[in-house]
């Protein structure tokens, strides 16, 4: 894509972003085109790991992925919380520019998400557990099958989703029929997913499975075995890593069940968090960090992450590059088709594959951050952030030096300050095209954007209140 070619008036920046694409380095020498499966937590924070030595939480599954794979110790996601983070995910773009500018907000139709880059490319494609990419807010329904902006409707061949989190004994939809699941959420995905992967697995067509878990999202609800070790704890506090016990061994059933069906050696498994931790839980979530959910501080950023492929990564080790989940999109694209087009829009994430084999120092394109009127621009071991809706002033931290956040640096580092605020006006600029609808070939937002609501308000479902009001997770809602 050319300046010429993308004619609102930040095109020097989105000519800057594309150029980024030439870092997607080339899958020619790399395995046969691999199979790939992304897992997602809902508001795991950083420092919840047994790898960062949390002082009661044993992850032994995550820690062995860890061990063998590449690990991220400064991996942020797109958005300080969900639906705008998976819109990240989806598209390589930040959120805002997808129109998800919180949680519960929908993605746009017009959005080409990376499902739909890889079904074009030959994979097999689906989806399990959480959505909330449809504008439903509350607890978690089964997705309508008629909704257009359903798992189907961004590239999903197959599905079994849920609009927003899930607890034990879910109830789930396959494609538009409701099924009723006994268990632990993160084990009944991922025992769904297996299936669909085991039904796959001798396919000449390669697999892209999603699974994004409802854990450890509020309420709380773990099995009685996976509190039972936290019985010091408040009620929360050890429902709430009962959960993360459970989710981490269903990460060892995944692995388990990929080498089980001779998989593994070329299955590219990547997990992260959607947002950084919860506060009001003990021990805390973030590890030391700044903040927490809903902050642009590096405690509702920075998320445990981990890629895991035998055959593709060089070998195991731990990088300080900073990366994000608007690189997903890029590095699958260059992994498994480099030879998809980016159809002419600007991204923000960048391909990670040369970080596959090599170790890589700095990052040449920064991190931008947009969320309810708050923002973050992230240069290497800078970070420029502004932490409350209508401030007017910017701080800025040296996170080499200060990963807490404690001393703002923006009067001493004034040259720095300048540099990166001209850098991220640049970048802003842009996303407020991208908001207007000027990335699309419609130049305009198309549906008109309907805002996010609650789904005791859509039609459709009110012939199930009469089914769901004794559900435990519906009750406050149906009395």
């Amino acid at each position: 894509m050319s300046v010429k070619s993308f004619k609102h008036n930040v095109s020097a920046f989105a000519f800057a972003m594309l150029a980024c694409l030439a870092q997607m380095g080339t899958a020619a020498e790399l395995p046969t085109r691999p199979n790939i499966v992304l897992v997602m937590a809902d508001d795991m924070g950083w420092g919840q790991t047994g790898y960062y030595n949390h002082p009661i939480l044993k992850t032994p599954n995550l820690d062995a992925m860890a061990a063998t794979g590449l690990r991220f110790d400064r991996f942020y996601a797109g958005a300080p919380n969900c639906s705008p983070t998976r819109a990240t995910v989806m598209t390589g773009r930040t959120n805002d520019r997808t129109g998800v500018l919180n949680h519960g907000v929908p993605l746009r139709p017009q959005e080409i998400t990376v499902a739909q880059m890889l079904s074009e490319a030959g994979y097999q494609t689906a989806h399990f557990g959480k959505w909330h990419l449809n504008g439903l807010r509350g607890p978690g329904v089964p997705v309508l099958g008629s909704d257009i902006r359903s798992p189907a409707a961004f590239g999903f061949q197959t599905w079994l989703s849920v609009t927003n989190f899930f607890d034990r004994n879910p109830l789930l939809s396959r494609m538009g029929t409701f099924e009723d699941f006994k268990g632990d959420s993160s084990e009944v995905v991922v025992d769904q997913a297996l299936k669909f992967i085991g039904e796959r697995a001798t396919s000449a067509k390669p697999f892209f499975t999603v699974i994004w878990y409802g854990t450890p999202h509020s309420p709380f609800v773990a099995g009685d075995e996976d509190k039972a070790v936290f019985a010091e704890l408040d009620k929360a506090s050890a429902n709430h890593y009962g959960e993360l016990v459970a989710m981490d061994r269903s990460i060892g059933t995944l692995r388990k069940g990929l080498r089980d069906l001779n998989v593994a050696n070329n299955t590219l498994v990547w997990f992260c968090s959607d947002n950084g931790g919860l506060p009001k839980i003990t021990p805390e979530t973030v590890g030391g960090l700044n903040g927490f959910k809903g902050s642009v501080y590096e405690g509702g950023l920075r998320v445990p992450a981990i890629i895991e492929w035998p055959s593709g990564i060089s070998k195991p080790r731990i990088t300080n590059y900073p990366a994000c989940t608007m690189d997903i999109l890029p590095t699958l694209v260059a992994i498994a088709a480099p030879q998809t087009q980016m159809h002419l829009r600007p991204l923000d994430g960048i391909s990670l594959l040369p970080l596959f084999s090599r170790d890589i120092q700095r990052r040449e394109q920064p991190i931008g951050f947009r969320h309810t009127d708050r923002t973050a621009w992230i240069d290497n071991n800078y970070k420029l952030l502004k932490s409350k809706p209508r401030a007017a002033a910017f701080e800025l931290y040296d996170l080499e030096k200060d990963a807490s956040e404690t001393t703002n640096i923006i009067a001493s580092q004034a040259d720095v300050a300048k540099r990166m605020l001209s850098a991220w006006a640049a970048w802003n600029e842009s996303v407020e095209a991208s908001v207007a609808g000027l990335d699309y070939p419609e130049k305009k937002v198309i549906p008109a954007e309907p805002g996010p609501k609650s789904w005791v308000d859509v039609d459709d479902y009110k012939p199930w209140f009469s089914q769901w009001k004794n559900r435990p997770e519906f009750t406050s809602l149906l009395k």
